[in-house]
C-alpha cells in the first residue's frame, strides 16, 4: 500500500504531521505539501511560474517534500513526475476548520484529495470542525479508524473521493460515523472595506454566510448533533434535470 498525503495549510502545519503519524504503519507514506498556507485556494494550478521542490528538515516534517505553490500543485506535480510510482491512495488533512456545504467548492483540502480522484485515485480529506487544533490527537485517531475500514477489504479500487468533518472532541474516535451530503449556506457576509497606510481602499473576504440548508441527512447537521460527517463527493457539475429544457429553450438538439 502506497499512501501519497498532502494538505492545504502548509507543510508545518499541525494536522499534516499529526495525520502522517497516525497512518504509520499502513503502508508506505509520502509526504508533498505546499510550502505556505494555500487555504481558499480551491483547484488551482501555477501556470505562469516554475514550481520549486525541497525536502524539510527537522522533526515531526523530516523527509516531507514541499512545493512552492497551491494543494492541487503539489498532488499534480507528486503524480505526474515527483514520484515513481502511483499510489493507492491520496490523503488530505487534517484541515484546521471545517468544510462543508459550498465551502468544499473553495476547499485547497478538498481540492488536493481531488486532484487524486481527478488521476483515477482514491481520495479522502479530513478537517476538524473548528479551527484552533483542540484534540487534534482524537482527530487523528478518527481518521486513521476510517483509513483501516477503507482498506479492510484490501487496497481500494476507485476513483471515489470522500469529504470528512470531525468534530473537535476527545472521544471523536468513538463518535458516530454518517455518510451524509453537502449542505447548503446563505450568501457569503459583505467584504470589509478598509484603508491601506497610503490612504488607498482594499477589501477583505468578509466571513462565510450561515447555513441555509442544514437539514437531517446534511453534513452541518450530523457534526451539530456529534457525529462524523463523511459525505462521497464527485466532479460533474452537469445539471442533467435541466439539460432537456435548455435545448427546447435554445432550440438545438439534445446531445
Amino acid at each position: 500500500m502506497r499512501i501519497l498525503i498532502a494538505n492545504d495549510d502548509g507543510y508545518l502545519a499541525p494536522g499534516i504531521a499529526a495525520l502522517v503519524k497516525a497512518c504509520e504503519g499502513l503502508g508506505t507514506i509520502d509526504v508533498i505539501a505546499p510550502e505556505q498556507n494555500a487555504s481558499g485556494t480551491s483547484n488551482a494550478l501555477t501556470l505562469n511560474r516554475p514550481l520549486s521542490v525541497f525536502e524539510a528538515r527537522g522533526e515531526p516534517v523530516r523527509g516531507f517534500r514541499v512545493v512552492n505553490g497551491t494543494p492541487s500543485d503539489s498532488v499534480h506535480v507528486a503524480l505526474t513526475g515527483l514520484l515513481p510510482h502511483k499510489p493507492d491512495l491520496v490523503l488530505s488533512g487534517i484541515n484546521q476548520g471545517a468544510n462543508m456545504g459550498d465551502d468544499t467548492l473553495y476547499s485547497g483540502t478538498v481540492a488536493a484529495a481531488m486532484e487524486g480522484y481527478l488521476f483515477g485515485i482514491p481520495a479522502i480529506a479530513f478537517s476538524q470542525v473548528e479551527k484552533g487544533w483542540t484534540h487534534l490527537d482524537a482527530a487523528a485517531a478518527t481518521a486513521r479508524a476510517i483509513v483501516e475500514q477503507v482498506l479492510a477489504g484490501g487496497p481500494p479500487s476507485g476513483p471515489w473521493l470522500l469529504n470528512v468533518n470531525i468534530p473537535n472532541r476527545a472521544d471523536a474516535a468513538s463518535l458516530p460515523r454518517l455518510v451524509t451530503r453537502l449542505g447548503r449556506r446563505h450568501a457569503s457576509e459583505p467584504v470589509i472595506h478598509q484603508t491601506n497606510p497610503r490612504g488607498e481602499p482594499i477589501y477583505w473576504i468578509g466571513p462565510a454566510g450561515d447555513a441555509r440548508d442544514a437539514g437531517e441527512g446534511t453534513d452541518f447537521h450530523a457534526v451539530a448533533h456529534g457525529a462524523v460527517s463523511i459525505t462521497p463527493l464527485q466532479v460533474d457539475l452537469t445539471d442533467h434535470a435541466m439539460r432537456g429544457a435548455w435545448a427546447s429553450r435554445l432550440g438545438v438538439p439534445l446531445a
